[in-house]
């Protein structure tokens, strides 16, 4: 049943996030009523092929979904769930980071010169809107467009139940995720240790770096978070699956990370540069300005680690609704 499980995987992608369980479950009866109605005047197993005659009768997943989805103008129910899908990734990865480069830039303009910070936020709004307008009708002209000839041709019909994606687990830990955390750590504690360690003056080819004291704690700190991260990869690499105790501990060495990234961003650890044949006022002039625009980064730093830290809180709170799902169905199955 694993093509039966792929193809309720891809339509309960495109399903409505409230009804979306309801509805699989429903349309994943009849699915398999079908196969053991045929199983049985048969005598066998279905083959794959066969599996997939009954899918390819059902329809391309979008298609099925569509008749669960609420009827639209502009754009049918057909493309509706693709073009929200579309808008959804030019905001985080266009709309989102422009904003926030916008916002540090004002903040920097504002400190350098005499005019307010409201005014300077007030002058990226005017020329935002007119941008992301352009961008929006852009993408809803062109979604309009195939609305209008989606229905002449045989796209939805043509498809291939066999090319569907498998089954994804979100339980389930890449292993490529858990090499690259243990190699990265290997190669950053290696890296402190060999290069930095009890260091707080760096010499280089006619420079010198001079840490404050206070790089000795996020030295020491930086090296057993590392170490831990290493260690729970690692382990990773032989389960790799999600457990309470696991993720509660990534959630933990995130906090305590983050924690550590945003003190180091305001605690103004460059304590002074020295260059060959450069007057020291002007170096003093480089370190300052270095501290201040990591000072200035400090609220990017804190979304950043609240995003990561949303993300492990999720994680959490995934594992605990399926055992708790897992845990009714035990016991559903214990009292029959």
């Amino acid at each position: 049943m694993d093509l039966v499980n792929r193809y309720l995987q891809a339509v309960k992608f495109w399903l409505p996030a409230k009804q979306k369980d309801d509805i699989v479950s429903e349309l994943a009866e009849d699915i398999r009523s079908q196969v053991e109605e045929q199983e049985s005047a048969l005598g066998r197993k279905l083959n794959e092929a066969e599996v997939s005659a009954i899918l390819k009768h059902h329809g391309r997943p979008l298609l099925v979904a569509s008749h669960y989805l609420p009827q639209r103008h502009l754009i049918g129910p057909v493309l509706f769930p693709i073009y929200l899908f579309v808008l959804k990734i030019v905001a985080v990865f266009y709309m989102v980071p422009w904003i926030i480069a916008w916002i540090g830039i004002a903040i920097s303009r504002s400190a350098h010169s005499e005019q307010s910070l409201l005014v300077t936020l007030a002058s990226f709004w005017t020329a935002f809107w007119p941008t992301a307008f352009f961008v929006i009708g852009s993408i809803t002209t062109v979604f309009a467009v195939l609305e209008r000839n989606q229905a002449k041709s045989k796209f939805m019909e043509q498809w291939d139940p066999l090319k569907l994606p498998p089954v994804r687990d979100p339980n389930r830990i890449p292993i490529a995720n858990s090499i690259t955390e243990v190699i990265g750590g290997l190669v950053l504690c290696s890296w402190l240790i060999g290069g930095m360690w009890y260091r707080t003056i760096f010499h280089f080819s006619g420079m010198s770096i001079t840490l404050a004291p206070t790089w000795e704690y996020f030295f020491w700190s930086i090296i057993l978070l590392t170490v831990i991260g290493m260690f729970a990869s690692g382990v990773n690499l032989f389960r790799p699956y999600w457990t309470w105790t696991r993720a509660s501990v990534r959630l933990v060495t995130d906090c305590a990370g983050s924690v550590l990234f945003c003190w180091l961003m305001k605690a103004n650890i460059l304590a002074s540069i020295s260059v060959a044949n450069v007057p020291e006022s002007k170096t003093a002039q480089v370190a300052n300005a270095i501290n201040w625009w990591s000072a200035k980064m400090f609220p990017v730093a804190v979304v950043a680690c609240v995003v990561i830290l949303g993300f492990d809180v999720y994680r959490i709170l995934r594992i605990r609704m399926r055992d708790g799902h897992s845990g009714v169905l035990n016991a559903a199955s214990g009292a029959c």
